[in-house]
This record gives structure tokens, sequence and C-alpha cells, in this order.
């Protein structure tokens, strides 16, 4: 039961969605109708504005960083404690709170992975930079730094000659197959060359 009761809350911390609050509240748009139609944080820098955004961004990070806190203080497992963090990164994708449809999940999952795995979290956030700022496509750098999670997790293992715990690699799998099915549609953009830029107004939804 306290299993179960873990997962929901963790669910229900990654459904809140602040970035549909916040373009409610602050401007009375509904930020699913406007720019890119995903609740995520870019998505409001272009709708509402830049300081919003990255408010609504910082608070997307917590809702990840949130759910794990929350099992680590039930004293979950290793296990338990990778599905609650997952599950608020579904919450966030699939919030029960907007008829099962929210942001693309990087964010939370963001805040999720550098609570439990601060170096290789670190290493994808420098890549996902670099990728940004090379090609000021939001959606390419979280594709590149989810794709390269399990990898950097992997090398850190072996560099610190400590292997890696099945249930964090399973965990950067999850999350990078996440990632790329949420973002399948850029995908076909970046391939046709159509793929919208990055700027503090206008981008895609994180």
């Amino acid at each position: 039961m306290i299993d179960a009761a873990i997962l929901l809350a963790a669910y229900l911390v990654g459904s809140v969605p602040f970035a549909y609050l916040a373009a409610r509240v602050i401007k009375g748009i509904d930020i699913r109708t406007v720019g890119s139609g995903n609740v995520g944080a870019s998505n409001v820098f272009r709708a509402v504005g830049r300081g919003v955004g990255l408010t609504v961004l910082s608070l997307d990070i917590l809702k990840g960083v949130a759910a794990v806190l929350i099992a680590r203080a039930l004293d979950a497992g290793d296990w338990l404690t990778v599905l609650a963090g997952f599950a608020a990164v579904i919450g966030h994708s699939w919030t029960i709170f907007l008829g099962f449809k929210g942001g693309k999940g990087v964010a939370t999952a963001t805040g999720m992975l550098i609570t439990l795995l601060p170096f290789e979290t670190m290493a994808a956030l420098i890549l996902f930079c670099i990728v940004v700022a090379a090609g000021r496509m939001i959606s390419l750098g979280s594709i590149a730094a989810a794709t390269a999670l399990p990898v950097v997790h992997l090398a850190w293992g072996e560099i610190r000659e400590l292997g890696v715990r099945l249930p964090t690699l399973v965990l950067t799998i999850a999350v990078a197959a996440l990632v790329i099915w949420r973002h399948r549609a850029n995908i076909a953009r970046i391939a046709s060359g159509t793929e919208r830029r990055f700027s503090f107004r206008k981008g895609e939804s994180l």
C-alpha cells in the first residue's frame, strides 16, 4: 500500500501544470493554444515572458526533485525511488489535470536525475547547452542529452570501477526513450529543416 501511495504522490506532484497555470493566471491564455501547444517552460517564454518562463522551468525541475525526496523520506528502496522519479515525469507529460496532455518531460526529468545521478546529469546538461548554443533548437539539445545519458552513466561507472546499479541504468534508458518518443514530431521537423529555433521569445516546450 505504501509503495502505491509513493508512486501516486510522485505522479500527482509531477502533474501540477505550472506552465498552464502561469499562462492562465498572468496573461489569461491557454498555453495549449499558442506556440508549440505544449505545456512547458519554453512555450511560456514565448507566450508570457522570460521571467515567468524561468520561474516555470524552475518549478518543473523541482517537481522531479520533490518526487525523489518523497521516496527517500519514506525509506523507499532503489527501484521504488527511481520509479517515483519516473512517475513524476509521466505526470508532467500526461497530467491528470489537463486531460492527460502535458509537456515533454525534460525539465522534470532533469530535476529527478540530478537528484539521483548528479555527475551524469551535469554532463548531459553541458551537452544540451552546447547543442542548443550551436543550433538554437531545444528539441535537438534535449534529444542529444537524453541519448547520451545512459552512455555517460555506464562510462562513469567504469571510470570509478564501481559499475552501475541496474535501477538507475534502466531509468536512464527509460528517460532517453521517453524523451525521444515525446520529440518524434520535432525529429521529423529537424530532418525536413523546418524545426523552429529557440530564442527568449520563441521556442519549443520543455
